[in-house]
């Protein structure tokens, strides 16, 4: 889509690009792809996307829900601990088993969020489930909700994803009118329904108790854990936050049991059902591929992506977004199996599993500013090593990529990369942050020294510390307050 049309879809209303007018392949064909293998997506294999409820009950759909509800709501949760639905947006925690966590009931409100603020650099899967395929994971959120004995549910979603929010809606509409939400759901005697809400366009929305704060309408900042939203919430109340995908996993269990889940991993690994995973950057084919847990990352970049783009030499990779570590081009990590434990064994996350790849002309300072840039916006400025933190390492990788910078920034970077680390701020911003940063220190320190050159630091530039001061180099702006009529920052 060139720059015009994408200018005049934001004057009407749409996001810049939308799914429907991009050509996203999908792994699996009419004849094998099939509720029982590609759970995910195999009915974008019989169509490019299912809008309407008639074709979705048509391809099976709601049938888990009807089978959910003639069980009990422990029944339910049990089925899904038991078949350790991992956690799709990046931690990989047990979702069954964080569902057990909730107080028990005592008559009041308790919450279902849908975590889709999906702003992970590199990440499009979940855009692709709510804009294809939206009833299937209003069937997930009908399902959990009703195994957690939820009374509203909702989908906080990422405000540019304009027509995702549309399709949800139009889909909640349907569902209501159809009795699958509502009051006494298919005469159940359970009550639950959904609402979409948009945000506001901010990274740290993804952090769930940041997303509470914004859903409540206070500002996105995280809070502190315990109490954990199962206890505490969404206004006080138990609340329980899975991701997309991880949700979209529910019709399909509550359809072919726990079993069935288990055995989709077809003993590439030891974790059950299947990944959306992807590949972004100069490929050929870049896309999305239902697949199971344990496909390489070769098979991935090589056999689905179709490979290097213009005879272009992979240098690195990122497994799972901009916020997990760098690997290299080597056998080692390319044959590495895309699952959590040989991930982080790697020294990496699988995080959200859509791979960002890096060709051999890029220049590793370059991009590491980009990526810090990216993350020192979007912090949200509750804590001190985050807020100031990130805009240092900003100022230290512009110095080293327009030829000013000294010997001691290496190290000034790496401390940073140590003094953001887990366990030194509120959340997991700043950690997530400097890993890209730590780990193109590691595998590409020459191409850091190169542009440092012979650069040595006047004395009189030095701080106390040791620590060159940027008091005389090029401002650097990392973030822009916007103005409010009153002339007060916002």
């Amino acid at each position: 889509m060139n720059i015009t049309r994408q200018i005049n879809n934001r004057k009407i209303g749409k996001s810049p690009s939308q799914l429907g007018e991009q050509s996203i392949p999908i792994y699996g064909d009419k004849a094998t792809a099939t509720s029982e293998t590609k759970p995910l997506t195999w009915r974008l294999a019989h169509y490019d996307s299912v809008l309407d409820l008639a074709t979705y009950e048509s391809l099976k759909g709601f049938e888990g829900l009807k089978n959910a509800l003639a069980k009990s709501a422990k029944e339910v949760g049990n089925m899904i601990k038991d078949a350790n639905v991992r956690g799709r947006g990046g931690a990989g925690f047990n979702a069954g088993l964080k569902w057990t966590f909730m107080t028990p009931p005592d008559g009041g409100p308790r919450y279902l969020i849908c975590n889709a603020d999906e702003m992970e650099p590199g990440t499009f899967k979940d855009r692709l489930l709510m804009e294809r395929l939206p009833f299937q994971l209003i069937e997930g959120m009908i399902i959990s909700g009703y195994a957690i004995g939820a009374t509203a549910g909702y989908i906080f979603i990422r405000g540019e994803y304009i027509e995702a929010a549309k399709r949800l809606n139009n889909a909640l509409d349907e569902c209501r009118a159809k009795g699958y939400l509502g009051d006494n759901i298919l005469g159940s005697g359970y009550s639950f329904d959904l609402h979409v809400h948009t945000g506001a366009g901010r990274y740290i929305c993804g952090e769930e108790t940041a997303l509470i704060n914004s859903l409540e309408g206070r500002r996105a900042n995280p809070r502190t854990k315990p109490p954990f939203p199962q206890v505490s919430g969404a206004w006080g109340r138990p609340t329980v936050v899975n991701n997309v995908e991880s949700l979209n996993n529910m019709p399909g269990i509550m359809l072919h049991g726990v079993e069935w889940y288990k055995g989709l991993a077809q003993g590439k690994s030891e974790n059950p059902g299947t990944k959306i995973m992807g590949c972004s950057g100069l490929v050929n084919d870049p896309g999305l591929w239902e697949l199971p847990f344990g496909t390489t990352a070769r098979e991935i970049i090589f056999d689905y992506a179709k490979g290097m783009k213009d005879g272009r030499k992979l240098k690195a990779w990122l497994p799972g977004g901009a916020s997990t570590d760098f690997l290299t081009a080597s056998d080692e990590h390319l044959d590495l199996p895309m699952d959590f434990e040989p991930i982080m064994k790697a020294g990496s996350r699988l995080g959200t599993c859509l791979i960002m790849v890096v060709d051999e002309t890029q220049d590793m300072v370059s991009l590491s500013l980009n990526l810090q840039k990216f993350f020192a916006r979007e912090s949200c400025g509750w804590c001190t090593p985050c807020r100031d933190g990130l805009p240092w390492g900003v100022k230290t990788l512009h110095a080293i990529d327009t030829g000013n910078g000294q010997p001691v920034d290496i190290d000034v970077l790496r401390q940073l990369t140590k003094d953001l680390w887990l366990g030194k701020t509120f959340c997991a911003h700043a950690p997530g942050a400097v890993e890209p940063l730590q780990s193109a220190l590691k595998y590409f320190l020459p191409e850091f020294e190169a542009k440092i050159g012979n650069n040595v630091v006047p004395e009189e530039q030095l701080s106390p510390t040791g620590v060159p001061s940027f008091a005389n180099s090029e401002k650097v702006e990392v973030y822009q307050p916007v103005k409010a009529t009153n002339g007060q920052s916002v």
